[in-house]
């Protein structure tokens, strides 16, 4: 055969399979794979983040919490800044040369012919005059955002506040890019994807340059932003404003719940800040003021501080007691000053003596539940002390102690109900009464949140039961799924029958004839049922406490308050509660001497 013939195969196959080669892989980069023609577009085209308002915040009764106001991003593109008047410049935007001069030089570092953000967050005020001039800044554009505003001024722990991105959100949840906002803390987090809406686009054809030439094919791939969902929250605007008041020039906190539903009427941390403060171009500067604030403003005190409950936890170890027979309503114990055994005391305030089970929540004593838990501990049913032990937290722990109760805000944190190896460790293995006695009066190593009191208290009115606390009230149709964990009711280990008596215990502690340690608290017209406490302070003067629900009968509000390093339990927390029941139940105050003492007294100042 002709060997040019065996060439000229060759080459023309060889010539065919680089056409196909060619075609392959065109239809690939054409059809299959798409991003060198993304790449390509991307290269003409710029893309224009249209970001939605984020959702509006009302009380449970409609009142405007939150709302948004216009605010704007300034835009750079380095390649097309040309020479502009620094000084006038700088006064309108209120920035110096060094700082316009220090952003000019990042922007172009980041690129010279993509817009990169060079002061954010300029508010309509600051804007207006700026935008009259905005046109003679060649390079420069502005990006629509809003801002957060507060016309309440209320509610900064409950309401939370938004913030930057951080590298770990975007890296975690594509939804976010560089540059956008998210909820940092308070509804604005826990309910981010409700508020937050779904940002838009707009896509713009650009030059060489990336100077924008026009609408991409008229607009017809732009998609619009989508409002963020409004929510209606539980909080009661007013008193919530009027338990802010109460608390101002004091450390501590007031939860207040409506028992028949888990709902938070009121949820107060004192110190608190103007919600105003972390909004804007000042909030980083502001942020810091506050968190380097030696009152802690910042700190959410109903979820995040742990103290020792006090007397109000023996209204728990009275219910236990009656549940395990160890008491019952008549059942007495004398009180001699208080409570004595060999070289251990434990003292106790004057009453009269014996008191059975409600009048031993009426005057407090400690005596009472010093020999009640004992009693409890050594009963030879259980077979060991460590046996009763394990009974008695149980008990504890059903009324949601010990752990996250679940609300829906962030931070929460637990309380502590001490483990029976936490008692070997320190008293070896065999554990005597006597050593943990300080749990009868609510010391020792117990630590709660004033969101587990506050709790609690609707617990008992409940006569055994509760709805997890909860401050969301509405949500948009497509996210009501989110309430359903707060319709579940949770019951105690303690039966119903038992609560009468502590309740009694309790509406007598504030309306007894025969005196009672919270008799500050009464008023007329609302039965008011209560208990004080007096919380040991390692750290200071101690605590003072008082839990409280009203009326006696289908109970509206149950509450917790706590004045931090001010004493007894009666001296502050009870008439700061009682002050706070009788705004909710009648909306007028008719005990203004009681108010003014209240408003008047700060309790910080005195301390340092």
């Amino acid at each position: 055969m002709n060997p040019f013939i065996n060439r000229k195969y060759i080459v023309g196959g060889i010539f065919a399979l680089i056409i196909l080669i060619f075609i392959s892989r065109l239809f690939i980069l054409q059809v299959i794979d798409p991003s060198y023609k993304l790449s390509a577009s991307n290269n003409v085209l710029r893309y224009i983040t249209q970001y939605p308002a984020r959702g509006l915040v009302y009380d449970r009764n409609g009142k405007l919490l939150v709302y948004n106001e216009a605010s704007y991003d300034l835009m750079v593109i380095p390649k097309q800044v040309e020479a502009f008047d620094t000084a006038e410049f700088c006064k309108m935007l209120d920035l110096t040369k060094e700082q316009v001069l220090a952003r000019l030089k990042a922007a172009k570092t980041y690129s010279y012919y993509k817009p990169s953000v060079f002061e954010k967050q300029i508010s309509a005020r600051a804007f207006a005059p700026f935008q009259e001039k905005l046109y003679t800044y060649k390079g420069f554009f502005v990006q629509t955002r809003t801002l957060r505003k507060y016309p309440q001024k209320i509610g900064a722990h409950v309401l939370g506040y938004i913030g930057e991105v951080n590298d770990e959100i975007t890296k975690a949840d594509p939804y976010y890019n560089p540059g956008d906002y998210i909820g940092i803390s308070g509804v604005e987090k826990s309910y981010e994807e409700v508020l937050r809406g779904k940002k838009g686009v707009e896509i713009f054809m650009v030059d060489v340059h990336n100077r924008i030439k026009g609408s991409y094919k008229n607009g017809r791939y732009d998609t619009a932003a989508v409002h963020g969902g409004n929510l209606k929250i539980t909080i009661d605007a007013t008193l919530q404003a009027y338990g802010e008041d109460l608390m101002r020039n004091k450390r501590g906190s007031i939860v207040a719940i409506e028992p028949s539903t888990g709902e938070v009427l009121a949820f107060i941390s004192s110190p608190s800040f103007d919600p105003d403060l972390l909004v804007g171009r000042n909030r980083t500067e502001n942020y810091q003021i506050l968190k380097n604030d030696s009152l802690l403003p910042l700190f959410d005190r109903p979820l995040m501080a742990r103290y020792p409950p006090g007397s109000t936890f023996k209204t728990i170890n009275a219910l236990i007691g009656l549940q395990e027979k160890i008491l019952w309503p008549s059942r007495t114990y004398s009180c001699v000053g208080g409570y004595r055994a060999g070289n251990f005391f434990m003292g106790c305030h004057n009453h009269y003596s014996p008191l059975n089970v409600k009048q031993s929540i009426q005057h407090s004593c400690n005596a009472y539940y010093a020999h009640e838990f004992r009693d409890l501990l050594d009963h030879p049913k259980f077979g060991s002390v460590e046996n009763a032990y394990e009974t008695w937290r149980n008990y504890v722990v059903s009324f949601g102690f010990g752990q996250k109760l679940g609300i829906d805000l962030p931070h929460e944190v637990n309380g502590y109900i001490p483990t029976l190896n936490y008692y070997k460790r320190i008293h070896g293995t065999k554990l005597k009464s006597l050593n943990i006695v300080s749990l009868a009066i609510g010391q020792g190593e117990l630590l709660m949140t004033p969101i587990q009191m506050a709790n609690m208290t609707a617990t008992i009115c409940n006569k055994g039961y509760f709805f997890t606390p909860h401050v969301i009230k509405e949500l948009p149709e497509e996210f009501n799924s989110l309430k359903s964990a707060f319709l579940e009711k949770h019951k105690t280990a303690i039966d119903s029958v038992y609560f009468k008596e502590v309740i009694e215990g309790m509406f007598l502690a504030v309306n007894g004839t025969d005196g009672g340690t919270a008799r500050i608290a009464q008023m007329n017209g609302i039965q008011i049922c209560g208990k004080t406490g007096t919380a040991e302070n390692p750290h200071g003067e101690d605590h003072s406490i008082f839990i409280a629900f009203a009326p006696k009968e289908n109970p509206k509000i149950a509450m917790a308050v706590y004045v931090e390093n001010a004493g007894f339990g009666a001296t502050w927390a009870a008439p700061i509660a009682s002050l706070m029941i009788e705004k909710y139940i009648t909306d007028t105050i008719t005990r203004p001497y009681l108010e003014q003492h209240i408003l008047e007294k700060n309790l910080i100042d005195a301390k340092h």
